[in-house]
This record gives structure tokens, C-alpha cells and sequence, in this order.
């Protein structure tokens, strides 16, 4: 990607961000996907690629510190069971079902199915999550899609290495060696997370500067997560538990007020541009493989999905915390799918030659999440307001 394509893609991001000044009914990533989709068919842009390792180290860590380190820390704590318990089990027995129900209708086989559930599991609510606050007025909704849209990026990854592993048979499969596996990934991303995010807050009172702090900042969210996939742990955790760590210090400490808001500042800035170029090139991407072939297959796996989505938080919910079937059916439709989901598409576009059928699965998993951005956003706002009237 060169200089001059980042420019015109960050100004064309600029553009639709000023229009969605009051966030309330205007679906940005939608747009900016659409508009990547018309950028496909002009020359200039056709030598874009979008990579997995450039979603993964580049775009993830700095999207996930700022979600995570502008999560009400209070919000996790009365909601933590619901958004622990969702982020988890519930996204394991998504995966289950999911997979179950796309073997039936699918050429895949159940491994190859389970594969696309666990690329179509991870949720990415970005401006839905906004959308739900100006529409409703409901805080604790919002704050549940969000916090668990965090947590279940990491539990994602597991899933998706592991089945992918026993559908290619590089391992076979072990229940006990799957919740080791995943306990140790999970744990030691959210430890590694934890302490530097504490020492990351006690270093800053050393520096009275606000650049050199906002530098710090910086440094945690890729240290953060660089440091954890080094010891082969979740860097994705890991940089959601130390802006979670971060966040909790400074809300205890009044006279760093100063450093929250110049993190604001810069971090909102960082977000913006960064969700701008990531959903336009996810649009030019994304338009190579949408054949007419795959839509049949791709409308029925997304009825799929949001059904499967709502047996299952309405059960865990009752388990958990009971809500009514109108918060329900809001929870699981501000599922969106988003960044992790094409992540995963492109890490196995990336190992295709040992997958069957890896042509179909990125084609229909592309046109999933198509369909989950352009139609559960488009309809988060009046379905939000009809649901919570």
C-alpha cells in the first residue's frame, strides 16, 4: 500500500466521519466497506492487499487498547459474569452449533464447518455499540455487547487454531489438551496484560510531559501484546487487560485526569484513521470474492448464525443474569462480525493448500460478514428502539 493510497483512503475516511458527527442511525463501517467495494473497480487502488499479519499486528492491538481502556471499569464489574460467561462457554457452543448446522447444508465436511463457525463467532460491534446508546438510552446493553466483543476476540483465536489443526490433521484432538491449551493462552495473555498495564501506571508519574506519556501508551499497547506472542500467550488479551489496567488506575487516581483526556485525544484520532483504512480495504478485499455462487449458501449460514446466537445468550443469560427476550434479541443482533473474522479469513486464505475446499470457505465467509455489516447495522437503530420502546 503505498503513501499516496493511505492519503486518499484516511481523507475518504475523514469525509464519512464528519457526517456521522451525532452517531446515532449512521452505520460507518458499513459505508466505508461499501464505498471499498466501489474502490475495487478503479485501477488505482486494485494493488491494495490487506494481510493477515497486518490486521493482526498492526490494526488489533491499537483498535483493542482503546476499546479496552475506555470500558467503564464499573460497567465490567457488575456485568463481568454475563460478559465472562458469553466470551467463553457461550462462544465454544456457538462454534458447536453453528458448525453442526453449516455441515448440514454445506459441500464442507463438519471439520471445515466448524472452521467457518469459529471465522463467523468473534463479534466486532464497533459503532453499533454507540448506535444502541443514542437510540435507547441503555447503558448496560451497550456495555455488554461491547465487553464481551473484547473478551471473545482472544477465545476466537484458540478456537480457530485449534479446529483448524484437526481439520488439516496436524493434531488430533484432545478435550484436556484443548482446555489446557486455552487456559494457558488465555491466562498468561491476560497476566502478561495486567502488570504491564500496573507498571506501565506507575512509570508514568515519572513523567510530567503529556507527549511522553501519550509515547508510553503507545509502547503498552504493542508491548503489551508483542511480549505475549512471544511466550506463545493471547497478545490479544493481553493488550485488553492492560488498557483495562490502565483505565482502572487512573479512574483511582484524580490528578492524572489530565493524562485521560490527552489519551482521548490521540487515541480517538488513532482509531478513526485506523478504522477508516481498515474497512475500505476490507471492501476492496472482500470484492474478488463475491460470487453469485456463494450467496445462497452465505444467507442461510447468516439466518444461522443469528438464531444460534440467540438460543444461546438467552440461555446463558438465564443462567447468568435473566433478561428479557427483547434484550436478548438486541444482545445477539449487535453481533456484528468485523476485523478478528477477516483476520481469520485471510490467515486461512494464507494456508490454503492444506484445506479442502478453502476457496469456498473464504468466499462464503466473506459474503457472511457482508451480510452482518450491511443488515444488522443498517437495522441496529429502529430495531433498537422497537425492542427497548
Amino acid at each position: 500500500m503505498s503513501i499516496e493510497q493511505i492519503v486518499i483512503l484516511l481523507f475518504i475516511g475523514y469525509l464519512i466521519f464528519t457526517i456521522d458527527t451525532k452517531k446515532e442511525n449512521f452505520p460507518v463501517p458499513t459505508v466505508l466497506i461499501l464505498l471499498g467495494i466501489g474502490l475495487a473497480f478503479i485501477p488505482f487502488f486494485e494493488t491494495i492487499k490487506l494481510t493477515e499479519n497486518t490486521i493482526y499486528h498492526i490494526f488489533l492491538p491499537a483498535l483493542l487498547f482503546v476499546s479496552a481502556y475506555q470500558f467503564p471499569i464499573k460497567d465490567f464489574r457488575q456485568n463481568a459474569s454475563l460478559i465472562i460467561s458469553l466470551a467463553t462457554i457461550g462462544i465454544i457452543l456457538n462454534v458447536l452449533i453453528l458448525g453442526y448446522l453449516i455441515a448440514v447444508i454445506s459441500p464442507v465436511g463438519l471439520g471445515s464447518a466448524f472452521v467457518i463457525a469459529a471465522i463467523l463467532t468473534p463479534t466486532d460491534p464497533v459503532s453499533v455499540v454507540s448506535i444502541i446508546k443514542k437510540a435507547t438510552g441503555n447503558e448496560q446493553i451497550a456495555s455488554m455487547v461491547e465487553g464481551e466483543s473484547m473478551l471473545n476476540d482472544g477465545t476466537s483465536i484458540v478456537l480457530f487454531t485449534t479446529l483448524f489443526a484437526i481439520t488439516t490433521r496436524e493434531k488430533g484432538f484432545s478435550f484436556s489438551a484443548f482446555l489446557g491449551d486455552f487456559l494457558f493462552v488465555s491466562l498468561g495473555g491476560i497476566a502478561i496484560g495486567l502488570v504491564c498495564g500496573y507498571l506501565v501506571s506507575k512509570i508514568v508519574h515519572y513523567s510530567h510531559y503529556r507527549n511522553y506519556q501519550i509515547m508510553l501508551s503507545i509502547i503498552l499497547a504493542y508491548g503489551s501484546f508483542l511480549i505475549a506472542e512471544a511466550v506463545n500467550v493471547s497478545g490479544v488479551l493481553a493488550t485488553v487487560a492492560s488498557g483495562m489496567m490502565i483505565s482502572f488506575e487512573y479512574g483511582r487516581a484524580i490528578k492524572e485526569a489530565h493524562f485521560r483526556e490527552s489519551l482521548d485525544g490521540f487515541w480517538m484520532i488513532v482509531e478513526n484513521s485506523l478504522l477508516a483504512i481498515l474497512f475500505l480495504v476490507i471492501g476492496i478485499e472482500i470484492t474478488e470474492y463475491l460470487a453469485i455462487d456463494y450467496w445462497l449458501y452465505a444467507v442461510t449460514i447468516f439466518l444461522f448464525m443469528i438464531f444460534v446466537r440467540f438460543i444461546i445468550t438467552y440461555a446463558v443469560t438465564k443462567v447468568i443474569h435473566s433478561l428479557s427476550w427483547r434484550y436478548n434479541l438486541l444482545i445477539s443482533w449487535a453481533g456484528l462480525k468485523g476485523s478478528m473474522s477477516v483476520f481469520l479469513i485471510l490467515t486461512l486464505y494464507a494456508k490454503n493448500a492444506n484445506v479442502i475446499d478453502s476457496d469456498w470457505m473464504v468466499g462464503v465467509s466473506f459474503t457472511v460478514i457482508l451480510l452482518s455489516l450491511t443488515i444488522q447495522s443498517l437495522s441496529m437503530a429502529p430495531i433498537s428502539r422497537w425492542l427497548l420502546k
